[in-house]
Protein backbone atom coordinates (compact mmCIF):
# COMPACT_ATOMS: atom_id res chain seq x y z
CA UNK A 1 0.00 0.00 0.00
CA UNK A 2 1.45 3.09 -0.81
CA UNK A 3 2.37 6.04 1.69
CA UNK A 4 0.17 8.87 1.60
CA UNK A 5 1.82 12.25 0.78
CA UNK A 6 1.08 16.10 0.24
CA UNK A 7 2.55 18.24 -2.01
CA UNK A 8 2.46 22.40 -1.17
CA UNK A 9 4.28 24.68 -3.67
CA UNK A 10 4.52 21.79 -6.08
CA UNK A 11 5.73 23.20 -9.40
CA UNK A 12 5.42 20.89 -12.13
CA UNK A 13 5.69 17.97 -10.50
CA UNK A 14 9.35 16.67 -10.15
CA UNK A 15 8.85 16.30 -6.15
CA UNK A 16 5.97 14.50 -6.83
CA UNK A 17 7.66 12.20 -9.45
CA UNK A 18 10.52 10.67 -7.43
CA UNK A 19 8.39 10.73 -3.98
CA UNK A 20 5.93 8.62 -5.51
CA UNK A 21 8.62 6.58 -7.04
CA UNK A 22 10.11 6.08 -3.50
CA UNK A 23 6.79 4.40 -2.79
CA UNK A 24 4.64 6.99 -1.39
CA UNK A 25 1.47 8.08 -3.28
CA UNK A 26 0.80 12.22 -3.24
CA UNK A 27 -2.80 12.51 -2.96
CA UNK A 28 -3.01 16.10 -3.29
CA UNK A 29 -0.72 19.47 -4.63
CA UNK A 30 -1.06 22.37 -4.28
CA UNK A 31 0.51 25.21 -6.85
CA UNK A 32 -0.13 28.50 -7.40
CA UNK A 33 0.91 29.45 -11.35
CA UNK A 34 -1.59 28.67 -13.46
CA UNK A 35 0.56 26.46 -15.92
CA UNK A 36 1.83 24.50 -13.50
CA UNK A 37 -0.97 23.79 -12.27
CA UNK A 38 -2.24 22.58 -15.78
CA UNK A 39 0.84 20.26 -16.14
CA UNK A 40 -0.20 18.76 -12.55
CA UNK A 41 -3.83 18.13 -13.69
CA UNK A 42 -2.60 16.74 -17.41
CA UNK A 43 -0.23 14.17 -15.27
CA UNK A 44 -2.30 13.65 -11.78
CA UNK A 45 -3.84 9.78 -12.23
CA UNK A 46 -6.47 10.48 -9.65
CA UNK A 47 -4.59 13.66 -8.15
CA UNK A 48 -6.02 16.41 -6.39
CA UNK A 49 -4.87 19.38 -7.62
CA UNK A 50 -5.40 22.69 -6.21
CA UNK A 51 -4.54 26.22 -8.32
CA UNK A 52 -4.50 28.37 -5.42
CA UNK A 53 -2.34 30.34 -3.40
CA UNK A 54 -1.42 28.08 0.02
CA UNK A 55 -2.23 31.05 2.37
CA UNK A 56 -5.60 30.81 1.64
CA UNK A 57 -6.00 27.06 2.58
CA UNK A 58 -7.21 25.58 6.14
CA UNK A 59 -5.03 22.32 6.43
CA UNK A 60 -7.52 20.31 8.25
CA UNK A 61 -10.11 20.95 5.53
CA UNK A 62 -7.24 19.90 2.89
CA UNK A 63 -6.96 16.71 5.27
CA UNK A 64 -10.57 16.22 5.40
CA UNK A 65 -10.56 16.45 1.11
CA UNK A 66 -8.02 13.79 0.77
CA UNK A 67 -9.25 12.09 3.96
CA UNK A 68 -6.18 11.83 5.75
CA UNK A 69 -6.79 12.58 9.87
CA UNK A 70 -4.28 13.99 11.37
CA UNK A 71 -1.11 11.76 11.67
CA UNK A 72 -2.35 9.73 8.80
CA UNK A 73 0.19 11.50 6.51
CA UNK A 74 3.27 10.13 5.83
CA UNK A 75 4.92 12.64 3.85
CA UNK A 76 4.03 16.59 3.66
CA UNK A 77 6.91 17.90 1.15
CA UNK A 78 7.51 20.76 -1.77
CA UNK A 79 9.79 23.48 -2.69
CA UNK A 80 8.58 27.49 -1.73
CA UNK A 81 9.76 29.62 -4.21
CA UNK A 82 12.86 30.06 -4.27
CA UNK A 83 13.47 33.47 -6.03
CA UNK A 84 14.11 35.59 -2.37
CA UNK A 85 16.92 33.24 -1.79
CA UNK A 86 18.31 32.51 -5.24
CA UNK A 87 21.81 33.59 -6.59
CA UNK A 88 20.65 35.07 -9.75
CA UNK A 89 17.57 36.64 -7.82
CA UNK A 90 17.86 39.78 -5.96
CA UNK A 91 18.37 38.02 -2.72
CA UNK A 92 15.92 39.87 -0.72
CA UNK A 93 15.43 37.09 1.98
CA UNK A 94 12.35 37.53 3.82
CA UNK A 95 11.97 40.99 2.38
CA UNK A 96 10.62 39.66 0.00
CA UNK A 97 7.21 38.30 1.06
CA UNK A 98 7.94 34.87 -0.65
CA UNK A 99 10.67 34.32 1.64
CA UNK A 100 8.03 34.22 4.85
CA UNK A 101 6.32 30.94 2.29
CA UNK A 102 8.77 28.59 3.41
CA UNK A 103 6.55 28.75 7.10
CA UNK A 104 3.64 27.48 5.64
CA UNK A 105 5.21 24.31 5.58
CA UNK A 106 4.98 24.40 9.61
CA UNK A 107 1.40 25.67 9.63
CA UNK A 108 0.52 22.43 7.69
CA UNK A 109 2.92 20.04 9.85
CA UNK A 110 1.06 21.41 12.68
CA UNK A 111 -2.38 21.11 11.50
CA UNK A 112 -1.80 17.54 9.65
CA UNK A 113 0.65 16.12 11.80
CA UNK A 114 3.14 14.24 9.04
CA UNK A 115 5.97 11.38 9.43
CA UNK A 116 7.94 13.51 7.87
CA UNK A 117 8.54 16.87 6.05
CA UNK A 118 10.80 17.33 3.19
CA UNK A 119 11.78 20.95 1.84
CA UNK A 120 13.68 21.83 -0.94
CA UNK A 121 15.54 25.16 -1.45
CA UNK A 122 18.40 26.76 -3.04
CA UNK A 123 21.54 26.73 -1.13
CA UNK A 124 21.67 30.07 -0.52
CA UNK A 125 18.39 29.77 1.59
CA UNK A 126 21.06 28.18 4.60
CA UNK A 127 23.39 31.07 5.22
CA UNK A 128 20.37 34.11 5.09
CA UNK A 129 19.66 35.92 7.59
CA UNK A 130 16.31 35.15 9.00
CA UNK A 131 15.85 39.00 9.85
CA UNK A 132 18.24 41.48 10.04
CA UNK A 133 22.60 40.95 9.80
CA UNK A 134 22.85 40.01 13.22
CA UNK A 135 20.14 37.20 13.23
CA UNK A 136 20.10 33.69 13.14
CA UNK A 137 19.98 32.30 9.90
CA UNK A 138 16.95 30.94 8.22
CA UNK A 139 17.47 27.25 8.26
CA UNK A 140 17.83 28.26 12.20
CA UNK A 141 14.22 30.04 12.22
CA UNK A 142 13.02 27.56 10.46
CA UNK A 143 13.95 24.20 13.21
CA UNK A 144 13.04 26.89 16.22
CA UNK A 145 9.37 27.25 14.40
CA UNK A 146 9.68 22.99 13.52
CA UNK A 147 10.57 22.04 17.01
CA UNK A 148 7.85 23.90 18.92
CA UNK A 149 5.71 21.51 16.91
CA UNK A 150 7.61 18.52 18.22
CA UNK A 151 10.08 18.21 14.71
CA UNK A 152 13.70 17.76 14.46
CA UNK A 153 15.23 19.65 11.48
CA UNK A 154 18.13 17.95 9.34
CA UNK A 155 19.55 20.03 6.73
CA UNK A 156 22.44 19.22 4.18
CA UNK A 157 23.40 20.37 0.23
CA UNK A 158 23.10 17.76 -2.30
CA UNK A 159 24.04 17.16 -5.68
CA UNK A 160 21.45 15.92 -8.18
CA UNK A 161 24.41 14.57 -10.55
CA UNK A 162 25.26 12.42 -7.45
CA UNK A 163 22.00 10.70 -7.82
CA UNK A 164 21.90 9.91 -11.53
CA UNK A 165 20.96 13.23 -13.04
CA UNK A 166 22.60 14.33 -16.05
CA UNK A 167 23.21 18.10 -14.28
CA UNK A 168 25.17 19.57 -11.88
CA UNK A 169 22.93 21.28 -9.69
CA UNK A 170 23.32 21.99 -5.78
CA UNK A 171 20.04 22.05 -3.33
CA UNK A 172 19.56 22.65 -0.17
CA UNK A 173 17.68 19.55 1.46
CA UNK A 174 15.71 20.26 4.38
CA UNK A 175 13.98 17.36 6.49
CA UNK A 176 12.05 17.25 9.49
CA UNK A 177 11.21 14.07 11.15
CA UNK A 178 9.63 13.46 14.86
CA UNK A 179 12.03 15.08 17.57
CA UNK A 180 14.63 12.46 18.74
CA UNK A 181 14.41 10.33 15.56
CA UNK A 182 17.26 9.16 13.37
CA UNK A 183 17.87 10.46 10.17
CA UNK A 184 20.54 10.12 7.15
CA UNK A 185 20.79 11.98 4.01
CA UNK A 186 20.89 9.46 1.32
CA UNK A 187 24.23 8.57 0.22
CA UNK A 188 26.04 9.26 -3.64
CA UNK A 189 25.61 7.33 -6.01
CA UNK A 190 28.85 4.79 -6.66
CA UNK A 191 29.50 5.30 -10.68
CA UNK A 192 30.10 8.01 -12.80
CA UNK A 193 28.07 10.68 -13.50
CA UNK A 194 25.49 10.55 -16.00
CA UNK A 195 25.98 12.91 -19.05
CA UNK A 196 24.14 15.10 -20.87
CA UNK A 197 25.07 12.69 -24.35
CA UNK A 198 23.40 9.56 -22.48
CA UNK A 199 20.01 11.73 -21.27
CA UNK A 200 19.33 13.09 -24.66
CA UNK A 201 19.59 10.16 -26.69
CA UNK A 202 17.07 8.23 -28.40
CA UNK A 203 14.87 11.74 -28.63
CA UNK A 204 13.62 11.90 -32.31
CA UNK A 205 13.74 15.47 -34.35
CA UNK A 206 12.52 18.50 -32.70
CA UNK A 207 9.76 20.22 -34.73
CA UNK A 208 9.16 23.96 -35.32
CA UNK A 209 6.20 25.51 -33.33
CA UNK A 210 3.90 25.08 -36.71
CA UNK A 211 4.19 21.45 -36.77
CA UNK A 212 3.18 18.76 -34.63
CA UNK A 213 5.63 17.81 -32.28
CA UNK A 214 7.21 13.86 -32.78
CA UNK A 215 6.98 14.39 -29.03
CA UNK A 216 5.36 15.92 -26.23
CA UNK A 217 7.40 19.25 -25.71
CA UNK A 218 10.23 18.48 -28.45
CA UNK A 219 9.24 21.58 -30.00
CA UNK A 220 12.35 24.19 -31.17
CA UNK A 221 11.39 27.73 -30.76
CA UNK A 222 15.35 29.10 -31.49
CA UNK A 223 14.59 32.02 -33.98
CA UNK A 224 16.04 31.86 -37.36
CA UNK A 225 18.69 35.18 -36.27
CA UNK A 226 20.11 33.26 -33.39
CA UNK A 227 21.51 30.19 -35.21
CA UNK A 228 24.36 32.45 -36.20
CA UNK A 229 25.23 33.29 -32.99
CA UNK A 230 25.00 29.42 -31.95
CA UNK A 231 26.93 28.33 -34.94
CA UNK A 232 30.35 30.42 -33.40
CA UNK A 233 29.77 28.21 -30.23
CA UNK A 234 32.19 24.78 -29.87
CA UNK A 235 30.43 22.07 -27.92
CA UNK A 236 31.05 22.26 -24.23
CA UNK A 237 32.23 26.41 -24.46
CA UNK A 238 30.25 29.35 -24.26
CA UNK A 239 30.35 32.61 -26.41
CA UNK A 240 32.29 35.16 -24.40
CA UNK A 241 35.37 32.49 -24.49
CA UNK A 242 35.38 32.62 -28.29
CA UNK A 243 37.53 34.71 -29.17
CA UNK A 244 37.19 34.97 -32.81
CA UNK A 245 33.73 35.85 -33.02
CA UNK A 246 32.79 39.09 -34.70
CA UNK A 247 31.87 42.03 -32.10
CA UNK A 248 28.20 42.07 -33.36
CA UNK A 249 28.01 38.39 -32.13
CA UNK A 250 29.54 38.69 -29.11
CA UNK A 251 28.09 41.97 -27.96
CA UNK A 252 28.45 43.09 -24.32
CA UNK A 253 29.45 39.97 -23.13
CA UNK A 254 32.46 40.13 -20.80
CA UNK A 255 34.83 36.93 -19.68
CA UNK A 256 32.39 36.51 -16.21
CA UNK A 257 29.38 36.00 -18.96
CA UNK A 258 30.18 31.74 -18.52
CA UNK A 259 26.59 31.04 -18.59
CA UNK A 260 25.56 32.54 -21.50
CA UNK A 261 24.91 31.94 -24.55
CA UNK A 262 26.88 27.92 -23.74
CA UNK A 263 26.15 25.31 -25.47
CA UNK A 264 26.31 21.55 -23.88
CA UNK A 265 28.66 18.93 -23.79
CA UNK A 266 27.75 15.81 -24.89
CA UNK A 267 30.01 13.68 -22.63
CA UNK A 268 29.97 15.73 -19.05
CA UNK A 269 26.77 16.57 -17.27
CA UNK A 270 24.93 20.04 -18.14
CA UNK A 271 25.66 23.09 -15.87
CA UNK A 272 22.46 23.87 -13.73
CA UNK A 273 19.13 25.11 -15.41
CA UNK A 274 17.89 28.41 -14.37
CA UNK A 275 14.91 30.57 -15.45
CA UNK A 276 15.83 32.91 -17.84
CA UNK A 277 19.04 31.14 -19.48
CA UNK A 278 18.76 29.10 -22.49
CA UNK A 279 21.26 26.57 -23.22
CA UNK A 280 22.59 25.72 -26.69
CA UNK A 281 22.32 22.04 -27.95
CA UNK A 282 25.30 19.94 -27.79
CA UNK A 283 25.59 19.80 -31.89
CA UNK A 284 22.35 21.34 -33.42
CA UNK A 285 22.52 25.23 -33.79
CA UNK A 286 19.49 26.13 -31.59
CA UNK A 287 17.99 25.66 -28.15
CA UNK A 288 17.20 23.04 -26.14
CA UNK A 289 13.48 22.01 -26.43
CA UNK A 290 11.74 22.01 -22.79
CA UNK A 291 11.68 18.45 -23.28
CA UNK A 292 15.44 17.90 -23.42
CA UNK A 293 16.08 20.10 -20.43
CA UNK A 294 13.26 17.72 -19.02
CA UNK A 295 15.36 14.54 -19.89
CA UNK A 296 18.42 16.78 -18.20
CA UNK A 297 16.34 16.81 -15.08
CA UNK A 298 15.23 13.34 -14.99
CA UNK A 299 11.43 13.84 -16.05
CA UNK A 300 10.24 10.96 -17.62
CA UNK A 301 9.02 10.95 -21.24
CA UNK A 302 5.12 10.23 -20.30
CA UNK A 303 5.61 13.59 -17.97
CA UNK A 304 3.76 16.18 -20.30
CA UNK A 305 3.94 19.93 -19.30
CA UNK A 306 1.30 22.47 -20.29
CA UNK A 307 1.42 26.42 -21.34
CA UNK A 308 3.54 27.92 -23.81
CA UNK A 309 6.78 27.72 -25.01
CA UNK A 310 8.56 31.41 -24.47
CA UNK A 311 10.47 32.51 -27.90
CA UNK A 312 14.20 33.98 -26.54
CA UNK A 313 12.92 37.51 -27.42
CA UNK A 314 9.31 37.39 -25.81
CA UNK A 315 8.03 36.97 -22.88
CA UNK A 316 5.34 34.75 -21.08
CA UNK A 317 3.42 35.65 -17.98
CA UNK A 318 3.60 33.00 -15.30
CA UNK A 319 5.63 29.96 -16.16
CA UNK A 320 6.42 28.83 -19.47
CA UNK A 321 7.64 25.13 -20.22
CA UNK A 322 11.12 25.90 -20.23
CA UNK A 323 11.01 27.61 -16.98
CA UNK A 324 8.55 24.61 -15.42
CA UNK A 325 11.46 22.44 -16.01
CA UNK A 326 14.17 24.42 -14.79
CA UNK A 327 12.35 25.91 -11.16
CA UNK A 328 11.62 22.02 -11.07
CA UNK A 329 13.43 19.18 -8.41
CA UNK A 330 15.07 16.60 -10.39
CA UNK A 331 12.57 13.47 -9.60
CA UNK A 332 15.30 10.75 -9.12
CA UNK A 333 17.57 12.98 -6.55
CA UNK A 334 13.63 13.64 -4.79
CA UNK A 335 13.26 9.54 -4.78
CA UNK A 336 16.54 8.79 -3.34
CA UNK A 337 16.09 11.61 -0.36
CA UNK A 338 12.01 10.21 0.10
CA UNK A 339 13.96 6.72 -0.01
CA UNK A 340 16.02 7.52 2.75
CA UNK A 341 12.77 9.33 4.86
CA UNK A 342 11.19 5.60 4.12
CA UNK A 343 14.03 3.66 5.53
CA UNK A 344 14.80 5.78 8.81
CA UNK A 345 11.28 6.10 9.94
CA UNK A 346 10.04 2.52 8.86
CA UNK A 347 7.40 3.28 7.18
CA UNK A 348 5.37 0.23 5.74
Amino acid sequence: MKLPALSLFAGAGGLDIGIDKAGFKTAGSVEFDPHCAATLRRNARGKTVWQVDVRALDPALVGEVLGIRPGGLALLHGGPPCQPFSQIGKREGLRDPRGLLVFEMVRFAAALRPAAVLIEQVPRFLRTAAAGADSSGMEAALAERFHEIGYDLHAAILDARDFDVAQRRRRAILVGVPSGSEFLFPFALDRRARTTGEALAGLPEAVPVDKPPLMPNHVDVTPARDRERISYVPEGLWLSKVADAPPEIRRRLTRKDTTKYRRLDRAAPAPTLRCGEALYHPTEDRYLTPRESARIQGFPDAHVFEGPIRRRTGTVRDLDQHRQVANAVPPPLARAIAGSLKNALCLS
